[in-house]
């Protein structure tokens, strides 16, 4: 049945009754309007029209016996032999048709209709339980995108059909005009069903069965699972993204503009745009085709906790502190920043959070109390929460995390879908994780198909080689790389090709007693006589204490440091761009402008040779494809067992051993062509200042 459905029943009407029909008010409650038809009076009101429907079963969706009086009516329209021989045509078609019997009194009945399939016998007090499971998933598929409005829906003919008077066939429940048997109420709806079961992973019967009763209740976000077609332009979609600070892929802020002020038009009055209409006019189901559609025109936006919104259960600094949290995961893995905002007036502010029961901040959705839906998002704007739902802060181990609840619908403000892919943070329903969760690559990905990567110069870049001793006592070499901004730093899980989630981290978190601002460069000479590891900043250098994590105050000698370059790498003076060392020659390369200084470690000094140009020690394999000089890093990676030499945003990888025997016209130190640094390492991306301090709560 569909929602909003006018509905006429035939029943016995009760004089006695000082309220509505229990029929009536339970269809009502489930947003249906019910028409009683007495009984009693029927066989002298319509039955021509009764017996007409009989015979046109192409018009109905079904029939319900509500009483054994409408068994009697439709007895009487079969009494003749000429309508027998007629039904005889046309019984088939009704076989294909939904058929309820309400009561075993009516069931009982000598029901001349024996050919009609009984679909479902109940006595009255089930009444209640079969229409509401029947309307619940009605309700459930509609709101959430599985079952679509179409032309001429039967609601619709319903409505025309209640206001003529003499009313036709009261057992029908669903007017079907002459629509075709592929576009029916019911195929629609268990087309429906079994599409909520097929992304839902549970076994695709049609049938609403425990598991999928039990998958429709699960706690879940407020936003439509599934597409429906809006019958809107392109441009109908432009303005809205006009009216919310946005752009598209296809087009461009000033093409709007331009638009706009060609057709002179008025200046465009913001429409608040539930994120459920707006996504409706995605082409494709599958999230792991989607790519989005609209985005947010600017990279710093602006958040603010409402004032007439707090949670009745998280102080003011708790929830401030899990939205903080919240958005700065998004800005880990996007170019996005986000940063509270609480002078500005509320119309600047891009997005605006709230918690609210039942009618509440003035939305036009409703809450439905604890349990079933805890928030909602609109497009580019608002969040919403459920403060009927026991919210808890991350690691408390029981209640809903809102630091989970708030992450999601964050992404649907940014124009993420729902994802049914296991682990994403944007699956529909609530499953409750380990207090690490991360945002999954899925997710990732597809928030970057919306804002792009992130980009950025690095001041250093390297592998931190340490010993580690396992459970059986072996000494294992164990190394992770490391990227450094400023004074800050992220580590790179080569294994997962990724950041690690919470960068970045203050260098002086990581490294006790660099300097705040960073490094310009990073060496580690290792090999069978020495293990030492050196930073460098400006015209000076620390030694770093490994086992002690912290640098040393004084060498052997009893000379302090930091210490001058010059002093400690003779020949050599600072500031450097960059420098690494080279198990292979034993060499640490120091790179300063156009040129590069190959210091030997074993003797202590410069190179015969040294200085060099950069462009003669690494040769350009594809002429003019070179960085020339004023590299912003350079490391050797134990990764991919060679060297990389950054600047701005490329790199360039020198040819391996492995190169070399596949091509032996490679030239030695070669440098491949440039690449993007996005391309070999994702996922390195600044947060605001505000959040950089901001982490979670162990």
């Amino acid at each position: 049945m569909s929602a909003n459905m006018k509905v006429l029943l035939l029943k016995e009407p009760r004089e006695s009754e000082t309220e509505a029909d229990p029929y009536i008010k339970e269809l009502s409650s489930c947003g249906h309007t019910a028409a009683l038809i007495p009984v009693l009076s029927f066989k002298f009101v319509s039955l021509s029209d009764l017996t007409e429907r009989l015979f046109q079963p192409e018009r109905s969706g079904g029939l319900i016996f509500t009483s054994p009086r409408a068994v009697e009516a439709v007895k009487t329209c079969l009494e003749s032999h000429r309508h027998r021989h007629k039904w005889d045509a046309v019984k088939d078609k009704w076989n294909e048709k939904s058929i309820y019997v309400v009561g075993k009194a009516t069931a009982s009945l000598d029901i001349p209709l024996e050919t009609l399939t009984v679909y479902q016998t109940a006595e009255h007090p089930d009444l209640h339980k079969n229409i509401t499971d029947y309307f619940t998933q009605q309700r459930f598929l509609s709101k959430y995108g599985f079952i679509k409005a179409a032309d001429g829906d039967e609601s619709q003919i319903l409505e025309e059909a209640v206001g003529e008077k003499d009313v036709s066939l009261s057992l029908d429940l669903q007017e079907g005009g002459t629509t075709s048997r592929s576009s029916s109420p019911d195929l629609r709806f268990v087309s429906a069903l079994k599409e909520f079961q097929r992304v839902s992973g549970l076994p695709v019967t049609g049938v609403f069965d425990d598991a999928t009763k039990a998958a429709m209740n699960k706690p879940r976000c407020g936003v439509p699972d599934q597409d429906e077609k809006l019958e809107s332009t392109e441009q109908e979609l432009n303005d809205t993204a006009e009216s919310n600070s946005t752009t598209t892929h296809n087009h461009t802020d000033a093409a709007v503009n331009a638009t706009d002020a060609a057709n002179n038009t008025e200046p465009h009055v913001p429409k608040q745009r539930h994120l459920a209409a707006l996504l409706r006019n995605r082409r494709k189901r599958d999230a792991s085709e989607w790519t989005g559609h609209m985005a947010f025109s600017k990279s710093l936006l602006k958040w603010r906790l409402i004032g007439e919104g707090y949670s009745s259960q998280l102080s003011i600094d708790e929830q401030k502190y899990i939205f903080r949290l919240a958005f700065r995961m998004w800005s880990e893995v996007s170019p996005l920043q986000f940063v509270e905002d609480v002078h500005s007036p509320l119309e600047d502010i891009d997005i605006r959070l709230g918690f609210g029961t039942g009618r509440h901040l003035g939305c036009s959705q409703r809450f439905d109390g604890a349990g079933r839906e805890f928030a909602h998002a609109w497009f580019l704007g608002d969040i919403h929460f459920d403060d009927d739902e026991h919210f808890t802060v991350p690691n408390t181990g029981s209640g809903i995390s809102l630091l989970k609840v708030a992450v999601h619908e964050i992404g649907h403000v940014l124009g993420l879908p729902h994802i049914y892919r296991p682990g994403s943070i944007m699956q529909p329903s609530y499953l409750p994780q380990d207090a690490g969760f991360e945002i999954d690559w899925m997710d990732r990905k597809s928030i970057q198909s919306l804002y792009g990567v992130c980009t950025g110069r690095f001041s250093t870049v390297f592998d931190w080689i340490r010993k580690e001793q396992t459970p059986y006592g072996e000494v294992v070499v164990r190394f992770n790389t490391y990227f450094m901004r400023d004074g800050w730093y992220w580590l790179y899980e080569n294994r997962n090709n990724r950041t690690r989630y919470g960068d970045p981290v203050a260098v002086q978190v990581g490294w006790h007693g660099l300097p705040s601002s960073g490094v310009d460069a990073y060496v580690h000479v290792w090999n069978r006589k020495t293990d030492a590891v050196y930073f460098f900043k400006g015209v000076q250098y620390w030694r770093y204490d490994s086992e002690n994590d912290q640098v040393f105050t004084e060498d052997s000698d009893g000379r302090s440091y930091p210490r001058l370059i010059s002093e400690g790498f003779p020949g050599v003076s600072g500031p450097v761009d960059t420098a690494y060392y080279d198990r292979r020659d034993a060499h640490i390369y120091f790179f300063k402008g156009s040129q590069v200084f190959r210091f030997d470690v074993r003797v202590n000094r410069l190179a015969a040779s040294s200085p060099q140009k950069i462009t003669e020690v690494f040769p350009a394999v594809v002429p003019g494809n070179h960085p020339v000089g004023n590299l912003d890093a350079a490391y050797f990676s134990y990764t991919h067992n060679t060297v990389f030499l950054m600047k701005g945003s490329w790199f360039w990888r020198m040819v391996s051993g492995r190169d070399r025997r596949r091509s032996g016209s490679l030239p030695p130190n070669g440098l491949m062509p440039r690449r993007d640094v996005e391309q070999q390492w994702f996922d390195i991306c600044d947060v605001h200042s505000s959040s950089l301090r901001t982490t979670r709560r162990r």
